[in-house]
């Protein structure tokens, strides 16, 4: 069974659990019309089905590699990404000025999500195109953005970003690549970073990369780093590419999963590149794109968890095994209870992590675009706190439900060759890169939790509550059942913040920062719970 796209569910969930109609109108969105959601879902939708998914197999079996001449994607993988770029998705939320539609985050998530249910490799290459766009409008200077964003917001162009060196891992400020001056006002830059993602690939005709570098009297630590532009082929007069700039990919990580996504172990060697923002606060401009990325891996776990429950539910329906009450000979084991359990357990956690990813993009949107400071404070601290839980929260479901896929085909799930052993291992990096799971933990409780001194959770638990009451209100008495868990739930989560700002208050943070993995998924838990609550009780006056 190919992947196909949830579209009414997905549709249903922006609008009526996520308030996507909440964008309507606002400054920078004004060419976002509820009317477009289901054309623009169904379209991308037909790319993912159609397009995407016949390659996912094919690259996992095939994968890219590495040649004289650089990387050569996998097969299909070109025409793919031409599909793709001719279809106008890579601008749907870049300003129009640069060539963009103009179009809400959280519409380009949900469209993202199917490319990565289709094809989770092939999506990491926009993907990481997203977030060098999200830095060059934020940071980029007049010029920088002149010469770049019209082909990176037409696809012309990919982005990746240069992050990770082979002694620094998470600790950035450990990274040695150097940068230094020249005349002209670029930067020679120097140094090798590895785990780059389509960090060289044969389907664009130029890379972007953005790179973190050090400058020669930078001081020493996080404090100390730069941002650098630095292009595959330097722009000639005509800003078209030219000469090949002292970049390469001199290896191809052998990896678990995600096999057609070329991951990269990049040499730089006097390559020019320009500075991006302000010396020595490259951090807090990469942190753009960082944040970006981490909601964009965040659905990553919602797609690939949607694709395994849709290869699972499928198999399911065809695997004849054992004798069920009112089924002449053997039955399809669909019919088995438990398995019928796993199931729904699968669909549950996914449309739980969906709607929080979700939710976390309509804030996003309105901390940028709503005309009243108050309301853009508010989506801004709802945005902060979900983040981390988008990230985490759905990462770990999807392992868990493409764990689950695995254990619904038995034996066969076990075998390399089905799609359910793939997605589990193309699953499994998504809780490491972009910041690991644990890091997302620390950060819900260090920053965002204990930087708003914990009005954002409270915010959020008021409408938990509120949801709990409204479920109550129905008089359904499967409603009521729930309303009552969620309440629970809540007050679980209550009481584990009051806990949490305790610890943090005081002199053993270590004792917050040990629970701090576990704090996340139960509040991940109580949040996923709420907007599934909230979902059940407009479905009930919805058609």
């Amino acid at each position: 069974m190919p992947y196909d796209a949830p579209l009414d569910e997905m549709a249903f969930t922006l609008e009526a659990v996520a308030g996507l109609k909440r964008l309507e109108g606002l400054a920078g969105l004004e060419a976002y019309d509820p009317e477009l959601v289901m054309p623009i879902l169904e379209e991308a939708g037909k790319l993912a089905r159609d397009v995407l998914a016949p390659l996912n197999q094919i690259g996992d079996s095939q994968g890219a590699v590495l040649t004289e001449d650089g990387v050569t994607a996998a097969p299909g993988f070109a025409e793919a990404y031409a599909a793709f770029r001719d279809g106008g998705w890579m601008g749907l939320t870049a300003p129009e000025e640069w060539g963009g539609q103009g179009l809400p985050k959280a519409l380009s998530l949900a469209v993202m999500e199917m490319f990565h249910g289709a094809n989770m490799a092939f999506a990491l290459c926009p993907m990481l195109s997203f977030g060098a766009v999200d830095v060059l409008l934020a940071h980029g200077s007049d010029d920088l953005k002149t010469a770049y964003l019209p082909n990176l917001v037409s696809g012309t162009w990919t982005g990746t970003m240069n992050l990770t060196e082979p002694q620094a891992g998470s600790d950035v400020g450990a990274l040695k690549t150097k940068a230094v001056p020249d005349d002209d006002g670029s930067y020679a830059v120097s140094g090798q970073k590895i785990y780059i993602t389509w960090g060289d690939h044969d389907v664009a005709e130029n890379i972007v990369h953005l790179v973190l570098a050090r400058l020669p009297d930078a001081p020493a630590g996080s404090r100390g780093v730069s941002l650098f532009l630095v292009p595959k082929f330097l722009l000639k007069a005509d800003g078209t590419p030219g000469e090949r700039n002292g970049v390469k990919c001199i290896g191809l990580e052998k990896k678990l999963g995600i096999h057609a996504s070329p991951t990269c172990v990049m040499e730089y060697d006097d390559a020019k590149g320009w500075l991006i923002g302000e010396p020595n606060k490259g951090l807090a401009c990469m942190f753009t794109m960082m944040n970006s990325a981490r909601l964009s891996v965040g659905v990553q776990g919602v797609a690939v968890g949607e694709a395994a429950y849709q290869t699972a539910f499928a198999f399911a329906q065809e695997r004849k095994q054992g004798r069920v009450e009112g089924v002449e000979g053997a039955a399809p084991i669909l019919h088995h209870a438990d398995v019928r359990r796993s199931l729904t357990t699968m669909r549950a956690r996914v449309a739980a992590a969906r709607s929080i990813c979700y939710a976390c993009a309509v804030a996003a949107d309105l901390a940028e675009a709503a005309p009243d400071a108050d309301v853009r404070a508010a989506a801004k601290l709802r945005e902060d706190l979900l983040t981390p839980i988008a990230k985490a929260w759905s990462t770990d479901m999807g392992v868990e439900v493409a764990s689950l896929g695995v254990q619904v085909h038995g034996g066969m799930g076990f075998m390399n060759e089905t799609l359910a052993a793939q997605l589990y291992r193309d699953s499994r990096i998504a809780p490491i890169y972009e910041g690991t799971n644990g890091i997302q933990a620390i950060d819900l409780v260090g920053r965002k939790l204990s930087g708003s001194n914990g009005e954002s959770m409270r915010v959020m638990l008021g409408e938990v509550e509120a949801t709990a009451a409204a479920a109550r209100a129905t008089n359904d008495p499967q409603l009521v059942q729930i309303a009552d868990r969620l309440r629970a739930g809540a007050e679980a989560l209550r009481e584990a913040s009051d806990w949490m700002m305790g610890q943090m208050k005081g002199r053993e943070q270590d004792k917050a920062l040990a629970g701090a993995t576990a704090y996340l998924e139960l509040a991940g838990d109580v949040i996923g719970g709420h907007f599934l609550t909230r979902a059940a009780v407009a479905a009930r006056s919805s058609d």
